[in-house]
């Protein structure tokens, strides 16, 4: 908080007034917008920043684990061991062949499959284009935000926002938005739409748009999708002037086309186990722990004694070199205390969590997860709802039953018939299982998912429903027995 006091002139003919007028003005400082960066990062992201942060600043130093510099000395003395140890021994070369590609304790249980992420494929293809690096950096940062079906599911201001705290450089929605066809013309084709309709449309207009039934197909997904969703066949018919078999075959040609452009039975298997978790939640008996998966503020620290040697030797003459150093130190000071605060706010955001979802965190029942929002953490915690935000985005935790997302914890509640209060995760699993063990024929409706879920106990809008519906990535009763 700033408080301003400025001194107004007003021009007058008779004679010069003076107004002190005082204002508030709320600013963020530089080292808080890099701290609430740092809280953005994943592990991997924070591993790739320090290292870089060590390369800029060399008063600031790394310190291996005792472990590491035990090992290392081992292999210190192992060098100048005598060659009798290594040339006679009684060992068979059959028994360390193989062994000498893998330590002891990581020799792998299974074959190493190379397999090759969706998006990284999109980024080769995007080299291959005429774009600017600012550009080709930004559209690497969407092809990221994709789904795991290479939907655009996620909103272009958020988005811009994210990038431009992880940047540090201002990014308008509407730069992304004219960046966002980029993504669209690459392969496979529908790949960064934002919604079914659009998905079929970027298909669509991959074909050959010249034939009369892709040029109906075009315009019954771009004019008429509401009616295609309600199965208005007569009001399509005679809006685009087509008989009864001429729709068919048009209808046909929609109906070919994948409603995603990587469906979930993807040929390439999704490498979900080689998430880097930022947390490790243990369970033993009723007390639910918390860790960092690493701690990196402890190995930190400022190498003193190279400081000292530069000082003593070129800094007494030399202003320029002492204000290098000192800005070094403040630099490394704060970056060591970023870090510490880091990893502090973020153990104490997670411990509310887990106790706000101990029975879940106890079991692993997605039904048991109680509704939580981001302003019931941030209270407890004492920091800002922004906070608790960056804190959960894009980060794991390693539990017993697996690795999960923090941000699928957070969720509205709503009160059943016995007046609990309960998450909106708990009704929107029990409406995939109704919707799963429908006749494929004739599926559920809203109205009849409203029933369904009626009888559960859980008494709910049929607006609810067709929003839970659009969340899950569900369509329409009528969608699903056209494509089915």
């Amino acid at each position: 908080m700033v408080l301003v006091v400025g001194i107004r002139y007003k021009p007058s003919f008779a004679m010069i007034h003076q107004h002190i007028t005082q204002k508030q003005q709320v600013r963020i400082l530089p080292q808080q917008i890099q701290l609430l960066n740092l809280f953005h990062l994943n592990t991997l992201e924070l591993e790739h920043r320090i290292q870089q942060e060590l390369e800029e600043n060399p008063l600031l130093e790394e310190q291996q684990p005792e472990e590491e510099q035990v090992n290392a000395k081992q292999e210190t003395i192992q060098e100048f061991a005598d060659w009798d140890e290594f040339g006679y021994d009684d060992i068979p070369d059959y028994k360390t062949e193989y062994a000498n590609y893998f330590a002891a304790e990581e020799v792998p249980d299974r074959p190493l499959v190379q397999t090759t992420d969706f998006r990284q494929s999109l980024k080769e293809q995007c080299r291959l284009l005429l774009l600017e690096e600012q550009e080709y950096n930004r559209v690497c940062y969407m092809i990221d935000s994709l789904s795991e079906n290479g939907m655009f599911d996620q909103d272009l201001s958020s988005l811009a926002e994210d990038m431009s705290f992880k940047y540090g450089i201002w990014v308008e929605a509407a730069e992304l938005e004219a960046l966002l066809p980029v993504i669209q013309g690459l392969d496979p084709a529908g790949t960064g739409a934002r919604d079914i309709r659009e998905c079929l449309l970027l298909q669509l207009n991959r074909r050959n748009i010249a034939q009369p039934d892709v040029a109906a197909a075009i315009m019954l997904v771009k004019d008429h999708f509401t009616d295609l969703k309600n199965r208005q066949l007569e009001k399509i018919r005679d809006g685009l002037s087509l008989d009864e078999d001429e729709l068919r075959i048009v209808l046909e040609l929609v109906a070919s086309l994948p409603l995603q452009p990587l469906p979930a039975q993807s040929e390439e298997p999704v490498a979900r186990n080689y998430i880097i978790p930022d947390f490790i939640i243990t369970v033993e008996g009723d007390r639910v722990e918390v860790n960092l998966a690493r701690q990196r503020s402890a190995s930190l620290h400022i190498n003193h004694a190279w400081m000292d040697s530069v000082r003593s030797q070129c800094c007494r003459d030399d202003k320029a070199a002492g204000q290098y150093l000192k800005s070094k130190l403040q630099a490394a000071e704060w970056f060591i205390s970023a870090i510490h605060q880091r990893e502090s706010t973020m153990l104490r955001t997670m411990r509310t969590i887990v106790k706000w979802q101990y029975d879940y965190f106890r079991e692993g029942d997605p039904l048991l997860l109680k509704p939580m929002i981001l302003k019931n953490i941030a209270q407890e915690v004492g920091v800002d709802i922004s906070t608790v935000s960056r804190i959960t985005s894009n980060k794991y935790a390693a539990t017993p039953f697996g690795n999960i997302l923090l941000k699928d914890l957070f969720s509205e509640g709503m009160a059943n018939q016995q007046g609990e209060v309960i998450s909106n995760k708990i009704i929107q699993h029990e409406l995939e299982e109704a919707i799963a063990t429908e006749d494929k024929k004739t599926p559920f409706t809203d109205h009849q998912l409203v029933v369904i879920l009626a009888m559960k106990g859980y008494k709910i809008a049929r607006r609810t429903v067709a929003k839970y519906r659009e969340l899950l990535r569900i369509p329409t009763a009528q969608m699903r027995a056209l494509w089915r």
